[in-house]
């Protein structure tokens, strides 16, 4: 057995949740990937004398009202959900981490300018709406859709650099680089940001999750890739109407939802106990 399985195992046995989280992150990414490949059927192939066919063995997980297969809506809708998270996490993460430096390293009125009127601007509104507003602008999309969830989603990253860059400007490694000559840029890059990723890595792993419900939210209301592109929350608004005579077309996809949500939840709550060494020495790691 390979030193990587072992840790695996090791690791599972520790914490079964993280592990979890990680096969079942896995399998999307999988499902992301190889949809054309592991999907049965065509997605988007209509046929209406199978429309709301229970679970069987033609459609594993059922048909809905045009006689589409659920399950393999529910294989492609992954591609959605992971590629438009992976998305928004990093433009959010890039926003955060650049604007949050620069409030917290240089402090003073560009610091209050960022925390009191940028950021608590953004704050004051639910970043839904703010996301509902936008695409109801600009139109449905993917691209649209990753800058609407991106709009309010980079301040909480933003604060979270700006109090570690804040505690971070003060060590002595940092003073010691200014005192050799170091520019900000590099002072900020090459000795502080490297310092302080652990818990932004954290940050990023739960903000996943939270992309991803959004992005179901933006597809339940109409506002998320235009059809017939499968998605979970389109799948969702698409099932409501059949919620009794075929609930098939609603359970699956939030089960799909759920699943994603909770196994990046569990991989960042893992990631938590791993980074923090306190964690690590009252678990004897």
């Amino acid at each position: 057995m390979s030193t990587a399985a072992i840790s695996f195992r090791r690791a599972a046995r520790h914490n079964p949740l993280a592990a979890t989280g990680v096969v079942l992150v896995s399998i999307f990414v999988l499902f992301a990937i190889f949809a054309p490949w592991i999907a049965p059927q065509d997605p988007a192939s209509i046929n209406l004398p199978t429309r709301l066919e229970p679970p069987s063995a033609a459609h594993w997980f059922g048909s809905d009202e045009l006689g589409r297969d659920i399950l393999s809506r529910i294989i492609y809708g992954a591609r959605i959900s992971m590629l438009v998270g992976s998305c928004v996490v990093l433009t959010s993460l890039a926003l955060g981490l650049v604007i949050g430096s620069i409030a917290g390293y240089y402090g003073g009125r560009v610091d209050r300018f960022v925390n009191v009127v940028l950021m608590n601007a953004f704050l004051s509104f639910p970043g839904i709406l703010l996301a509902i507003a936008f695409v109801a602008f600009r139109g449905p999309g993917i691209v649209n859709l990753v800058l609407a969830l991106s709009l309010g989603g980079w301040v909480g990253y933003a604060r979270l650099v700006r109090g570690q860059v804040l505690a971070a400007r003060e060590k002595e490694f940092v003073e010691a680089a200014r005192a050799l000559g170091a520019s900000d840029v590099r002072v900020i890059v090459r000795h502080i940001l490297p310092n302080i990723i652990q818990p932004v890595i954290v940050q990023s792993a739960i903000g996943m999750a939270g992309a991803i419900l959004a992005e179901a939210t933006m597809s339940f209301l109409g506002l998320g890739v235009p059809p017939p592109t499968a998605s979970w929350g389109t799948m969702l608004n698409d099932g409501r109407a059949h919620l009794f005579d075929a609930p098939q077309l609603v359970l699956f996809p939030a089960l799909a939802v759920m699943l994603a949500v909770l196994s990046f939840n569990f991989i960042g709550d893992a990631l938590r106990d791993y980074l923090d060494p306190r964690s690590r020495i009252e678990a004897g790691m």
